[in-house]
């Protein structure tokens, strides 16, 4: 192994933005090398995850949220996969082992033994352990109850869930799988290399009207990832006992307005009676669901039946106009950097 660095850079956040996070609004600072006390590790990080709920924490989070906000000063955070170069102790991961762990945006990280996860080799790739599909699989399968022969719509289908949410409803045998984007290219995209057989895009016409025309039956489930108008078609596409699961709310954390911390919609609550519509939150990927995940997705992506779909940027100077550019929607799938 060469020899450690005496610093390590990593991104910080400098100034709360009024609306949405832009380059300007981090700094990439040069810290001392840290050093592990007992019950730590140092970790070189080697892809990090950047994610939209970063939005949210930058601009104050939301009450009751398992993360606590950024505030200036502070080093960004996010899932991420490195390699341990220093452990105190001989307990827990050595020097040498792949781990995951939640101190992304930085190229060396002190971490807690307790919060490291060994990479076993379930996945071929590593870098498939940042995928979202886990939550995908945990709503569709448990929150869901995905049935043979289900029309399901995935609102944000392009996006780090959508894009592997598509593809495991078909596998779970769903019959018609329709996705939201916010392009053409990108719904050419879902339909010629993710297996939809559908998108609506947001934007071209009231997504109301094209969900019905993709869907003329209906829909038996809803994967939401936005919230917002897509939520609202979602209601009035449903077909009676319709279930649906609400995961992600891009509708308020993508929004150049407020904080990203609420995502506000009006529902017609005679509609959710008449239909029986059943509306759920995501109820969190827990350790058995994980590793049932892991199983199955590391057995399809070797069959060829699924891929990963994700952007890899390189090198943590480009982060922060990663950051930019996935919130503006120029990327397809998960958006990785690599160091």
């Amino acid at each position: 192994m060469p020899p450690l660095p005496q610093t390590s850079r990593e991104i910080r956040l400098t100034t709360v933005p009024d609306g949405l996070p832009r380059p300007e609004h981090f700094v990439i600072a040069e810290v001392p090398l840290p050093v592990p006390d007992d019950g730590q590790v140092l970790v070189r990080n080697r892809f990090f995850h950047v994610f939209a709920a970063l939005r949210t924490l930058i601009g104050g989070s939301v009450e009751g949220a398992p993360i606590p906000p950024l505030r200036p000063g502070d080093t960004l955070i996010g899932p991420a996969i490195g390699e341990v170069v220093s452990a105190a102790g001989n307990s827990g991961p050595q020097a040498g082992d792949l781990v995951s762990h939640w101190l992304g945006w930085r190229e060396y990280a002190v971490v807690p033994v307790g919060q490291v996860t060994p990479l076993g080799d379930e996945l071929p790739d590593p870098v498939a352990h940042l995928g979202q599909g886990g939550l995908a699989y945990a709503a569709l399968t448990r929150d869901a109850a995905v049935r043979r022969g289900d029309t399901v719509f995935v609102s944000g289908a392009a996006g780090g869930v959508g894009s592997l949410a598509g593809q495991i409803a078909r596998l779970l045998g769903a019959g018609q799988v329709i996705g939201s984007t916010g392009s053409r290219e990108k719904a050419d995209r879902l339909i010629s290399e993710l297996g939809y057989d559908a998108a609506v895009i947001r934007g071209a016409a009231p997504i109301e009207e094209q969900l019905a025309k993709a869907a003329p039956d209906g829909i038996d489930v809803y994967l939401d990832n936005v919230g917002g108008d897509q939520l609202q078609a979602a209601v009035a596409a449903a077909r009676p006992g319709a279930r649906f699961v609400l995961v992600g709310a891009l509708s308020g954390q993508m929004s150049p307005h407020g904080t990203g911390g609420t995502a506000p919609v009006e529902l017609d609550t005679y509609r959710l009676i008449l239909k029986r519509i059943s509306m759920r939150a995501f109820q969190g990927l827990d350790e058995q669901a994980r590793s049932q995940w892991l199983e199955r997705f590391g057995g399809w992506l070797r069959a060829g039946d699924i891929t990963f779909p994700h952007v890899r940027v390189s090198g943590i100077d480009c982060a922060p106009r990663a950051l930019q550019e996935m919130i503006e929607g120029r990327h397809f799938g998960t958006v990785i950097v690599e160091l």
